[in-house]
């Protein structure tokens, strides 16, 4: 397989301990898995200098992150549908938006 030179996407620096989080710029979970598999990759192949790889590792340690987030959540909302009442009757509530 020829190889390729994978550069790190630009993600916002973590906030310190009270800041708000800039979001990853991902617009799906399929997104940010599909970008985290590239990075696995590209990091398995070892073609790039430490700074590019830690830049990399760092990139992904924040899509898979976030994407547990999202799993999460998703999680949450299905154990809310599946929710019945004494009645047998579905307990269904507004989930908060992110």
């Amino acid at each position: 397989m020829a190889s390729r030179k994978l550069e790190p996407a630009r993600i916002e620096p973590e906030s310190a301990p009270g800041e708000a989080k800039a979001p990853v710029s991902v617009k799906s979970f399929e997104q940010a898995i599909s970008r985290l598999g590239e990075i696995v990759e590209s990091l398995e192949e070892g073609e790039q200098p430490l700074e590019e790889s830690i830049a990399l590792f760092e990139e992904g340690m924040t899509l898979a992150k976030s994407s547990q987030e999202i799993l999460d959540r998703a999680e949450r909302r299905i154990e809310e549908l599946l929710g019945v009442d004494a009645q047998g009757k579905p307990v269904v509530r507004e989930i908060e938006p992110d």
